[in-house]
């Protein structure tokens, strides 16, 4: 199956990349998925890598993706209870 790797918002693309690269603590989102590749001991190197499977390339993906989502659903969470203290989220009848 193909995937679309475009966000659904494409002005996101900026920010979402930077997303990664800030939890990876990197300077450049690129480096993001090396550093999560030295961390599972998977063989990812610059250029060719038609020796990497694609459970390896999976669990890469999966870590690099896993971690935007918990941090996306995190800060979600924080604004929700942000809301909720401030009293922003009540609603009026």
């Amino acid at each position: 199956m193909s995937r679309n790797r475009r966000p659904m918002v494409p002005a996101s693309r900026e920010a979402l990349d930077l997303l990664k690269a800030r939890l990876q603590n990197v300077d450049k989102p690129d480096q993001a998925k090396y550093k999560v590749a030295d961390s599972l001991n998977i063989p990812l190197s610059h250029g060719y890598n038609g020796q990497l499977t694609a459970h390896d390339a999976g669990k890469i993906g999966g870590e690099l993706g896993g971690s935007m989502v918990k941090e996306l659903i995190r800060s979600a969470q924080m604004a929700l209870t942000a809301n909720e203290q401030t009293g922003e989220n009540k609603r009026t009848t």
